[in-house]
């Protein structure tokens, strides 16, 4: 008999507005994915539309250039219901974002819906903070939590032949 194979991985990190904590989220795990050689989809999106088409914020992209990572050409998008038959996981930055994801699922939804840093030991159950009306030292934190979550996943995708 054949080795059975299974779907590529193709994930989607959400936040509130998608220009601070998805779009970051989806740099870190893009890097990883990358440093590992792993074929992978990944994108980022809001639950809400009001920033669709702008850029991540500044503060966000600055962060992640810091870090050798350029978010600098995505574009904040909402989510739709097709995101949940065109990617295998979906990962909300934080509770509130879960909810409404979970809220605006379709009956015939596909993806693994979860919170992101239920991935990462010791951390379940714990939101990325909301940096947007804070300082820089906010988006240090959410590229720490970012890049914990993101190097979890990108060797569970590995480890699970998903690539």
């Amino acid at each position: 008999m054949g080795e059975t194979l299974m779907a590529k991985a193709a994930v989607l990190f959400v936040c509130m507005g998608n220009i601070c904590r998805s779009p970051l989220a989806e740099g870190a795990f893009r890097a990883e994915a990358e440093r590992l050689g792993l074929d992978i989809l990944a994108d980022s999106a809001g639950t809400g539309g009001w920033h669709a088409g702008a850029s991540p914020d500044a503060r966000a992209v600055a962060v992640a250039g810091r870090n050798g990572v350029d978010i600098s050409g995505q574009r904040a998008r909402q989510v739709q219901a097709e995101d949940f038959r065109t990617f295998t996981h979906i990962y909300a930055l934080d509770q509130d974002n879960l909810r409404g994801l979970l809220n605006v699922a379709p009956a015939d939804a596909t993806a693994e819906v979860g919170l992101l840093l239920d991935l990462v030991e010791g951390h379940a159950g714990r939101g990325v903070i909301d940096p947007y009306y804070g300082n820089d030292a906010g988006f240090e934190v959410v590229w720490t939590d970012v890049v914990m979550a993101a190097r979890v996943l990108a060797q569970r995708l590995a480890d699970e032949g998903r690539t």
